[in-house]
């Protein structure tokens, strides 16, 4: 393998001078830096990234954990904050925790291990434990769901959102609408129940509820459930896209018709929401902006780590009615 002295004989300059040449330092005599560039690029060297980054303390290099990268909503924050990181000339590691607490400790490890220069965690549960990366002084953003650390914090309004959606089903004739949600160790999911039931309480409606995993079969679980009792609900208040797969399969399994026998919102509006029979209601959260947003406060943090208290952003859901609400 070529290593940098054998560039430096090549040419017939220092060692110091082919790093700071193939590192684009202004203070290097032009001519002896293009010797360096030219016998670097005739005997194929690459820098060791590896040794470089040790020396630095950091990488230009961000991790990003999130809880599922089949769901849609994670997708859309990954494009979010890979667009703004590539601007600014960092890569991302795309790490996928599962919704496993076992996982994503993993993953904090791995982070510190490889010094990235920061970290935004969609963390599993409230409790998620950052200190060895705040030890180590690598900056860390949460996404998704709040912890209970202060720390710098992009979410969307989910109890809010949650609210809307079950007002909505209730105005539209839905007169026992229920709330599919997920895990009790999910922020988001107690936020959605929290706002179905400000929604049911306002229109003095009974409070019925399942909760399961964030996961296809968590939705069909929750659903079975509630379809099974006696006074079932006629209307769902769903905590995410994928509970919402689950949730479909089970109602068409029974052979109930949505927008006829059943009125059905969920959170997050999934590639296949509108193309779906009838197209789906959902609350629309900006992923992508929380992504972007997430990114560049990373990126500040990292260029100035004490400039300023950690922020919280929080970011508005839209509610988006197609017909799986609209009683025919």
């Amino acid at each position: 393998m070529v290593t940098i002295r054998d560039v430096a004989r090549e040419a017939g300059v220092s060692v110091a001078t082919v790093s700071r040449a193939l590192n684009n330092s202004p203070n290097v005599d032009p001519g002896y830096a293009e010797r360096a560039r030219a016998a670097a690029a005739r005997l194929g060297y690459r820098p060791n990234h590896v040794a470089r980054n040790l020396r630095r303390q950091s990488t230009e290099m961000i991790a990003l954990i999130i809880s599922d990268v089949s769901n849609p909503f994670f997708t859309a924050i990954a494009r979010g904050v890979e667009d703004v990181a590539q601007r600014e000339g960092y890569s991302v590691l795309l790490c996928n925790s599962d919704e496993n607490s076992a996982k994503e400790s993993t993953y904090l490890g791995v982070a510190e291990q490889q010094r990235v220069a920061g970290v935004i965690l969609s963390p599993h549960q409230a409790g998620s434990d950052i200190a060895r990366l705040r030890s180590a002084g690598i900056p860390v953003v949460i996404v998704d769901r709040p912890l209970s650390d202060d720390v710098d914090t992009v979410l969307s309004e989910s109890r809010e959102g949650a609210r809307l959606g079950t007002r909505h089903l209730i105005d539209a004739g839905w007169g026992r609408p229920a709330c599919v949600t997920g895990p009790v160790s999910a922020t988001t999911a107690t936020l959605r129940l929290l706002g179905y039931r400000d929604a049911v309480q306002e229109a003095g409606l009974p409070e019925i509820s399942a909760q399961s995993i964030f996961q296809q079969s968590g939705g069909s679980a929750a659903t079975r459930d509630l379809l099974s009792r006696p006074d079932p609900p006629d209307a769902l208040l769903i905590a995410n896209a994928q509970m919402a797969l689950g949730a479909l399969d089970e109602i068409r399994r029974r052979g109930i018709e949505v927008g006829r026998d059943i009125g059905l919102v969920t959170f997050d509006d999934a590639p296949w929401a509108p193309l779906i029979t009838p197209p789906m209601t959902v609350i629309a959260q900006p992923a992508y902006d929380i992504g972007s947003h997430a990114a560049e406060l990373l990126l500040d943090r990292v260029r100035s780590p004490d400039a300023q208290a950690p922020q919280r952003l929080v970011l508005p859901t839209s509610l988006i009615v197609r017909g799986s609400s609209r009683r025919s």
